[in-house]
């Protein structure tokens, strides 16, 4: 049985008030930090906490907005995200701060992994990027793929693994094709897998086309990536 509970942890003075989900068990169990989408921590990645602790592995919902700020809508979403992808450095440090509260639980073994939806996918390779010491693995889930603090040679040391819809109209295939170019360039070792049928937000069940022309759920897609990320946690973050 899955025991899920909210977790209180701070970025210096602002507090972050995230969704811890643990395995039944004795443990200690891998960690892995799950980052939200623009919309929040709601829902969706709550879900994705609950799955992880099914899987075995004890997961923290991040809050990257701190309070767990739901946006009131689009508009507010996206101004918040902006200010984050505008100051990449605080963006790694408000992610490191959930990495940090992970790794402190007694239930969580050390090892950590993070995974991100969208912004969360984003935030998750600035980890990777950053050369966080305690991020073994990353996986972006049609998360944006570029940034203005392109990877340094030897800085990346998690493995990353990009889950990316083929026909996703926010994330274009000349931004696919730099993040490769600066993955390459940095000594990576990333991993990239490109869904044909797949457009943005494809593993949110919520997601139709009605908000933002694009951004659509694709089951087929959710199961598949959702697998990968079970294999490649498997064979290469956690073996």
């Amino acid at each position: 049985m899955v025991t899920v509970s909210d977790l209180e942890y701070f970025d210096g003075d602002q507090r972050c008030l995230g969704v811890l989900a643990v395995p039944s068990g004795a443990g200690p169990f891998p960690g892995v930090v799950a980052v939200h989408e623009a919309w929040g921590l709601g829902a969706q990645v709550q879900r994705r906490v609950r799955m992880l602790a099914e899987l075995g592995y004890v997961a923290l919902a991040a809050d990257i907005f701190g309070d767990r700020h739901i946006p009131s809508g689009p508009p507010e979403a996206f101004e918040i995200i902006g200010r984050w992808l505008a100051d990449r450095l605080a963006l790694r440090r408000r992610a490191g701060a959930a990495v940090a509260a992970l790794k402190a639980q007694a239930a969580c073994d050390g090892r950590i992994a993070a995974i991100g939806y969208c912004f969360g996918g984003s935030t998750v390779l600035e980890l990777a990027r950053g050369g966080n010491p305690d991020v073994k693995g990353v996986v972006s889930f049609h998360g944006a793929l570029d940034t203005p603090l392109k990877a340094e040679a030897g800085q990346v040391h998690a493995k990353i693994l990009v889950c990316h819809g083929a026909e996703d109209p926010l994330v274009p295939h000349e931004q696919l094709n730099a993040f490769l170019a600066e993955m390459a360039a940095a000594g990576a070792d990333c991993q990239t897998i490109c869904y044909t049928g797949a457009q943005h937000s494809f593993t949110n069940p919520e997601a139709n086309g009605t908000v933002i022309p694009g951004v659509i759920y694709h089951e087929r897609t959710d199961r598949r990536s959702w697998a990968a990320m079970q294999d490649f946690f498997a064979r290469e973050v956690f073996a």
